[in-house]
């Protein structure tokens, strides 16, 4: 794991499980816009956080893209997941944009709720095509971009699923901070 700070408030990037983070508050779920299970993200969620989390997504949906919403956990370990409809890549637009609102949202909802730590996935970047590093140097100007209004939230995890996931980020992370 590697670590900056940006404003009294930690920016991590690790390799995992999103749906392994015990020490945050809320996970984000990559989710669709019926906010149910699926495969990559939202299927990882939905099958250690068990029926009770789709029961509660239920009548929140449907969702448009750059949104958020939050629940509770079911059986995750943590308190809240904050589901965000990603864009589809070539179809949704401006996919830039929607992808910034996603994360802009989604600690919107970490700040309304008082809570200290929250972890992304990579958003859009498995099933909605959005390239990884595009995508990941929006996820990173936008969190660094973001930290001076944050008040509660005093940690933000990135947590990728591979090797490559991991260093595009990283060298996103830098480059948002000018290094």
């Amino acid at each position: 794991m590697r670590s900056i700070e940006v404003l009294g408030v930690t920016i991590e990037c690790l390799q995992g499980d999103i749906a392994q983070q015990p020490d945050v508050d809320a996970v984000v779920n990559a989710a669709n816009a019926r906010l149910r299970t699926g495969g990559g993200v939202a299927g990882a969620i939905h099958r250690a956080a068990g029926t009770e989390l789709e029961e509660e997504c239920r009548p929140l949906s449907p969702i448009r893209p750059g949104e958020a919403v939050i629940t509770g956990a079911g059986r995750l370990p943590n308190r809240h997941v904050i589901h965000a409809l990603g864009p589809i890549y070539g179809q949704d637009a401006p996919s830039q944009a929607l992808l910034a609102e996603c994360y802009r949202n989604s600690l919107r909802r970490a700040e309304e709720h008082g809570l200290g730590s929250i972890a992304f996935p990579s958003i859009s970047t498995g099933a909605f095509g959005y390239p990884i590093e595009e995508a990941a140097m929006v996820a990173m100007e936008t969190v660094v971009d973001e930290a001076a209004r944050l008040s509660s939230v005093r940690r933000i995890r990135f947590v990728l699923f591979d090797d490559e996931a991991l260093e595009l980020h990283l060298q996103a992370m830098d480059r948002a901070l000018g290094a």
